[in-house]
């Protein structure tokens, strides 16, 4: 019988979710069967997709997946939900968004909680990422929340970084948003159907720096809802694929992916280790207590614990 870890590595679908399942509920076996696999990945795009809710994310990344699938390229899809204060999984359901696309073999798309992850892109969600890669997947296309931090933490996660904009969003304090023009490699004004379109795209044509290398990040229209300028967007993403490989950009991203990486696991180790200390609760409200009345400030308490 075939090993979770083989299965994966084969492009079983199931082993893929059932494998990304235990990492989310840190099941023993998950870091092993990660460890096993990291030698396999390193090929797949990763592509980042951010912008307001509402800007209809969801429903271009399924356009692209059909675009993509024309291509022949294996496409795997994490979409980073908000978490329910209730069950701690994710609100909104994957298979609710692009039905038809889960249905296809070559296709995995899994919907993820944010569990509260400050930023909203827990570790697991880059974890996931590492499975889909070593599944096979061709381009990975990861969709955030767009609220927040996540809007900036993405491009340090991915390879190319869109940011979806649709016109009903689109005064000049929006489009200016700290961060936004600093962190995408393509940006798509959606729903460009819309009245307030072509003023949505000049204005960030004309705000939009260049980017290191020689990168002009290009302004394209798209109404995914009717495949609308779908095929541009895939044809650029493409474009900036080698693009960094061309310019040697890959190999700088790829550094910049694991020192984040390897920070989040850092801070995730540290605090699994605080927690596994005995009597850690009675010392951490003892803390709280001290941080509250003033005697003690945070930094130094956590150092402190740490210690």
């Amino acid at each position: 019988m075939k090993t979770l870890v083989q299965r994966v590595l084969g492009g079983d679908k199931r082993a893929a979710a059932k494998l990304i399942s235990m990492i989310e509920d840190d099941e023993p076996g998950a870091r092993k069967a990660l460890r096993k696999l990291y030698r396999h990945t390193g090929k797949a795009h990763i592509v980042g997709f951010t912008g307001p809710p509402g800007a209809g994310k969801s429903t271009l990344i399924s356009r692209l997946i059909k675009e993509f699938r024309k291509r022949k390229k294996t496409v795997g899809v994490i979409a980073v939900d908000p978490t329910s204060p209730f069950t701690g999984g994710a609100i909104l359901g994957d298979r609710v968004r692009m039905p038809e696309a889960s249905l296809d073999p070559r296709v995995f798309i899994r919907s993820m909680a944010t569990r509260g992850h400050a930023g909203g892109l827990a570790l697991a969600t880059f974890d996931a990422v590492h499975v889909l890669e070593a599944f096979g997947a061709d381009v990975v296309m990861v969709e955030t929340v767009g609220a927040g931090q996540s809007e900036v933490e993405i491009a340090k996660r991915a390879h190319t970084t869109v940011v979806v904009e649709m016109p009903a969003s689109g005064d000049a304090v929006q489009i200016l948003k700290a961060g936004i023009l600093e962190v995408g490699d393509v940006y798509v004004v959606n729903k460009a159907d819309l009245e307030g379109a072509d003023a949505m795209v000049s204005n960030l044509e004309l705000v939009i720096p260049e980017r290191s290398k020689g990168w002009r990040p290009p302004v394209l229209r798209t109404t995914a809802s009717e495949g609308t300028g779908v095929e541009e967007v895939a044809e650029q993403l493409e474009k900036h694929w080698r693009h960094l490989h061309a310019s040697g950009e890959l190999a700088v991203r790829e550094r910049a992916r694991a020192e984040t990486e390897l920070r989040g696991a850092l801070a995730e180790a540290a605090l699994h280790r605080l927690a596994a200390k005995p009597a850690t609760e009675r010392k951490l409200r003892r803390s709280i207590d001290r941080i509250a009345a003033r005697e003690t400030d945070v930094r130094t308490m956590a150092e402190e614990l740490l210690g």
